[in-house]
């Protein structure tokens, strides 16, 4: 099991930036995969980025060139880096942890809101 907190969500304006930060339970290097997802009110949760276990990374198409995921083993902590911000990235956004041990199980963070003013 992993517990999961966010942190680093909060109000900006267009074109600023932020650092969200998921700090796990575990080490990560046990962790298959860790995501983060937004969601906004009445949509589906979307995902942002990803890092696997072995450090490759994946992000949005939509994402990529604004938004990079990274992470500190020795703090058990993946970072997501928000730059040029837009009114359209407010959102919630989550932290998943993936885990494989037989069967896959999801663990998730609480959220943390990230509100972009114009």
């Amino acid at each position: 099991q992993v517990q999961l907190v966010e942190s680093g969500g909060g109000l900006v304006q267009a074109g600023g930036s932020l650092r969200l930060s998921c700090a796990a339970s575990k080490s990560i290097f046990s962790i298959n995969t860790m995501t983060w997802y937004r969601q906004v009110p009445g949509k589906q949760r979307e995902l942002v980025a990803l890092i696997r276990s072995g450090g490759s990374t994946s992000t949005a198409d939509s994402l990529k060139g604004r938004f990079t995921i990274s992470r500190d083993n020795a703090k058990n902590t993946v970072y997501l880096q928000m730059n040029s911000l837009k009114p359209e990235d407010t959102a919630v956004y989550y932290c998943n942890a993936k885990i494989w041990s037989g069967s896959w199980t999801d663990y998730w963070g609480q959220g943390t809101q990230v509100t972009v003013s114009s």
